[in-house]
């Protein structure tokens, strides 16, 4: 575990013991906030094709019928 203060003096060591596939701990005074990890242990969460379906269709129905007659407040459904 390393205070912030040493992790921002020695940032390239400890993305070195990173890449070697270690975890480092970053705290502030003892109480630790953050965690660093090799980006091979990262969920690898597929994104799709661009133009793949994710969705199921909707239908979009455009359907206006006018009451009333000139001169009345026109009201769409």
């Amino acid at each position: 575990m390393y205070t912030v203060h040493f992790a921002k003096t020695n940032l390239s060591k400890l993305l070195l013991q990173v890449e070697d596939g270690k975890q480092v701990v970053l705290a502030r005074g003892k109480k630790p906030i953050a965690r660093l990890v090799p980006c091979s242990q990262l969920p690898n969460e597929q994104r799709p094709e661009v133009g793949t379906v994710t969705s199921k269709p909707i239908k979009i129905v455009e359907k206006r019928e006018v009451a009333g007659s000139v001169g009345d407040t026109v009201v769409y459904f």
